[in-house]
């Protein structure tokens, strides 16, 4: 029986950036977890129920996003209690935070891919799940600077 892991992005070149891995999601059973946004809602013909979405919201709406995140939380943390991965795969951003840390609270291996669009700084993200991923993983080696226990394997395009 495959294990289960999710594959988590926010929208946009997160997203992208981990569709690059699509060719390892059969290795697994697998989720894909990112935002609703219009332009995503077109995964649902690909992957149908392997596709899950959450509430879209970016920092530019200072008033709101915490609400959103909020409400992520929780809607992450059904989803996660439903299927129960044992891998999270994540690009990052927005959700990928918190989808790491309820995964590591139960159990979950946690991989996180640092994006390709930052060479010389850390992301938010980036900085609070390198405290506890199980694999840490940078595209440039420049990062390796910044993340001295990450791995390095090189770009995912």
């Amino acid at each position: 029986m495959k294990k289960k892991a999710w594959f988590v992005a926010s929208t946009g070149g997160h997203l992208n950036e981990l569709m690059q891995l699509k060719r390892i999601f059969d290795n697994f059973n697998y989720q894909i977890v990112t935002e609703k946004t219009k332009n995503n809602l077109k995964l649902k013909d690909k992957f149908g129920k392997k596709i899950k979405f959450l509430i879209y919201g970016t920092k530019d709406h200072k008033l709101i996003y915490p609400f959103k995140l909020l409400a992520n939380c929780f809607i992450s943390l059904f989803l996660f209690i439903r299927f129960r991965p044992k891998y999270i795969i994540t690009t990052g951003a927005h959700i990928a935070g918190p989808i790491c840390l309820i995964g590591k609270l139960f159990g979950s291996k946690v991989i996180f891919i640092e994006t390709f669009a930052n060479i010389e700084s850390k992301t938010i993200t980036g900085r609070l799940v390198y405290k506890f991923a199980d694999l840490f993983v940078v595209q440039w080696q420049s990062m390796l600077k910044l993340y001295p226990k990450a791995k390095y394997f090189g770009g995912i395009f």
